[in-house]
């Protein structure tokens, strides 16, 4: 049995600023995410510039931000929030949504297309192996603050982890670096692999759907539930709930690309 090293959460103290690892965890998956998007436009497989692409990550982050902690507000913590509604805008002490943050980018990426003069979907299907591994990142981050820890784990697993923050010392799945292999590594690796070969439109973005939702839908079964607008459930957590139809709407695009292509 382990025991959470206990990071500090603060990195780095430039005077009297405190450069967080959360905050650390989301410039690296930026960082990722221009690195890979150039890459792919050496390699002739991007529908953007370089110049292009520094513009469409700039609305990425404002998707990622207002939707991720709106998301948190919403999906999350209502309560919590509706009692300190100053607390919204500390998004630098953590707690964001990814399916906020997703729609905010979906929303934003609908917005940059139109503006670009491209189809929305061109647009997803060439972000979408450039976001796994800045999820891993953020994941990362999560296990560094000793936040979104696991349920209870049988003291026999070797990796089983005591995380003083969950307020008892009993033995938990580190559920953050299950989310980093499956959602961030896996993902990332199934769809860098799937996009080798050219792919009708849409289709990389139903399959980053299906692998997400599918990848969340089983980690969200070693993580302790979040109480959510359903409450706290342990059959169906609201990460699962709020998984569901990415998985649905995934196989709906993965059909709809492959018969428009076959029309």
């Amino acid at each position: 049995m382990l025991l959470h090293p206990q990071f500090d959460p603060v990195a780095i103290y430039l005077g009297p600023v405190a450069i967080r690892w959360y905050g650390l965890m989301y410039l690296l998956a930026f960082l990722q995410f221009i690195a890979l998007g150039r890459l792919r436009i050496r390699q002739k497989l991007a529908p953007v510039s370089a110049e292009q692409l520094d513009d469409l990550l700039f609305y990425g982050v404002l998707g990622v931000v207002l939707g991720g902690r709106l998301g948190q507000v919403l999906f999350y913590e209502p309560g919590y929030y509706l009692a300190n509604p100053l607390e919204i805008l500390a998004v630098w002490k953590g707690g964001m949504s990814f399916h906020g943050g997703f729609l905010g980018v979906l929303l934003a990426m609908m917005l940059w297309a139109k503006k670009a003069g491209l189809r929305w979907l061109t647009v997803t299907d060439f972000i979408a192996p450039l976001v796994p591994l800045g999820l891993a990142a953020g994941r990362v981050g999560n296990f560094i603050n000793g936040e979104l820890w696991g349920r209870l784990a049988d003291p026999s697993l070797p990796w089983a982890m005591v995380f003083p923050q969950s307020g008892s010392l009993e033995p938990r799945h580190p559920s953050q670096l299950y989310h980093v292999g499956l959602e961030g590594l896996a993902l990332f690796a199934l769809l860098w692999l799937w996009t080798a070969k050219p792919r009708p439109t849409g289709a990389t973005s139903g399959v980053f759907l299906i692998g997400y939702g599918a990848f969340r839908f089983i980690t969200e079964f070693f993580r302790e539930p979040d109480h959510g607008i359903f409450g706290q459930s342990y059959t169906v957590s609201m990460g699962q709930w709020l998984s569901l139809p990415m998985v649905l709407a995934g196989v709906a695009l993965l059909v709809y690309a492959y018969r428009r292509k076959s029309l």
